[in-house]
């Protein structure tokens, strides 16, 4: 496993990482998950991403159970707050109550004395930056978290966070966490390079493209049943992706991945890292067998040439 510093931050995260939106707390038994995450630290990962909001807490108390007998300093824990946790009207957003709330609450719910990387989950436009920016850094200087970060920022709300920390003498935003892969690229115009001038690192999540990446679904053929496009649940955001104009230039990738002795999901999670922005990769896992899979992207570099075959297949150009 690689390891790469979080933006500017000196807290090194292993470059494929895990997260639990879809499977901690909700389609895993606990001792699954213990497993899982057990397997995933032997073999190198050490940023391990939640969200209060990923089952109403319930990933967050199954992450918490599975780290228990792991040595806390060799973790990087990762989760965020920003959506409805109640029904009060102080029970959701960015304001310093609900930030400070919010981190004692998953502390808790993680079993933890303090909090890695804490993000926001949106941008929260009815909150001063400024209200934000210092009632994480307050938590900071508490010792209840080290890092912050945000979610799906834009890229000039980025620049406004970084700004505003400077003008409060406040510690800087280190990472965004953006929806990140070979179908989905719009943080390449703005966010990518906003990120690079102000050393912040990007933990990209569904770089699989829920995985669509993987290869496993066909076009013209319905998804096999126990995969999440199957699952009316779990596939609530899938279905711009699966296309099949999109599933065809996969399964095109996924002929030139093998070709070069990649397994696609390995070929699309090292697309990812190719960027010198993106610290990390955040995959999912209901298995053992796809943790080891992921962690084989980690320290793959492959030549300019490669990755302009790929754009071709993408843009549907390629011969």
């Amino acid at each position: 496993m690689n390891y790469r510093r979080l933006g500017r931050a000196g807290v090194k995260v292993s470059e494929v990482a895990l997260g639990g939106w879809l499977t901690h707390g909700r389609t895993l038994q606990d001792d699954t998950t213990t497993q899982i995450v057990h397997r995933a630290f032997d073999l190198g990962i050490n940023f391990f991403d939640t969200a209060d909001v990923y089952n109403q807490g319930e990933a967050e108390k199954s992450l918490g159970l599975a780290i228990k007998d792991l040595r806390r300093e060799s973790l990087v824990l990762a989760t965020k707050c920003f959506f409805p946790f109640g029904e009060g009207p102080n029970d959701r957003g960015l304001s310093r109550k609900h930030i400070f709330e919010s981190v004692h609450a998953s502390l808790k719910r993680l079993q933890i004395d303090y909090i890695d990387l804490m993000q926001f989950h949106r941008l929260d436009l009815e909150t001063p930056v400024d209200e934000t920016v210092r009632a994480i850094d307050d938590l900071i200087r508490q010792g209840k978290v080290l890092y912050w970060g945000v979610s799906e920022w834009p890229a000039h709300k980025l620049v406004e966070a970084v700004l505003t920390a400077q003008d409060l003498n406040a510690i800087p935003p280190s990472s965004n966490q953006p929806n990140y892969s070979m179908l989905h690229r719009p943080i390449e115009d703005a966010v990518l390079p906003v990120s690079e001038q102000y050393g912040i690192g990007n933990v990209v999540f569904s770089p699989l493209a829920q995985g669509v990446l993987t290869g496993k679904y066909l076009p013209g053929q319905p998804p096999a049943a126990g995969t999440r496009a199957a699952d009316d649940k779990s596939n609530m955001f899938m279905a711009w992706v699966m296309k099949d104009e999109n599933l065809q230039r996969v399964q095109d990738l996924r002929t030139f991945a093998e070709s070069l002795g990649f397994s696609m999901p390995q070929f699309a999670l090292a697309w990812c890292l190719r960027q010198r922005a993106v610290s990390a990769v955040i995959t999912g896992a209901t298995s053992i067998s796809q943790v080891e899979a992921n962690v084989t992207a980690s320290g793959v570099s492959l030549d300019a040439e490669v990755w302009a075959k790929a754009e071709s297949i993408l843009a549907g150009t390629s011969e």
